[in-house]
């Protein structure tokens, strides 16, 4: 399938006819800076532009919520960062709720309003960390370093935890 007809992929679904899911896709191409790319084939896209794809495809079904999980995780850090900043700007137009999975502890401070950290095996929560940095974010301020050695501290016991019940769980050689 062509960028567009994935993009209006769920609304194929829905019976939406073919102008309405071309006019759709556009549209939330468009805010994602894609409408270029409307044409090509995903294979002929960057992964960055791939992600964005992905991102439009949730818009263009006009959710109340997005579910992201770990999206940005095989990008390069340049590429990520563009995204992170990208998902700041569909977040802040969309009006969406976001839910963002990440392992990446910089990113996490970067982009949520909270920070859920979870405990190893089984998965419960933890803590919730709210993060009231004003947006846009100074991520080498004192307060952002301070969140991050917070969430490091709290994630430390629970991969040393982790890794315990791994060693636990392999076969002696």
């Amino acid at each position: 399938m062509t960028v567009w007809e994935n993009v209006s992929f769920g609304l194929s679904i829905r019976g939406a006819a073919k102008e309405e899911r071309r006019t759709v896709a556009k549209e939330a191409l468009q805010r994602v800076g894609l409408t270029a790319a409307m044409d090509k084939r995903p294979d002929e896209l960057s992964g960055g532009m791939r992600q964005r794809v992905a991102v439009a495809r949730a818009l263009a079904m006009r959710p109340k919520v997005l579910l992201m999980d770990e999206p940005f995780a095989a990008l390069d850090v340049q590429t990520r960062a563009r995204m992170q900043d990208f998902l700041l700007d569909v977040w802040r137009d969309s009006s969406a709720s976001v839910l963002f999975v990440t392992h990446h502890i910089d990113e996490a401070v970067a982009l949520a309003d909270r920070v859920v950290v979870f405990t190893a095996r089984p998965g419960r929560i933890k803590t919730i960390l709210p993060i009231e940095l004003p947006r846009p974010r100074n991520l080498f301020s004192r307060e952002a370093e301070a969140l991050r050695i917070q969430l490091t501290e709290l994630l430390r016991d629970e991969v040393d935890r982790a890794f315990a019940e791994q060693e636990a769980l392999a076969p002696a050689l």
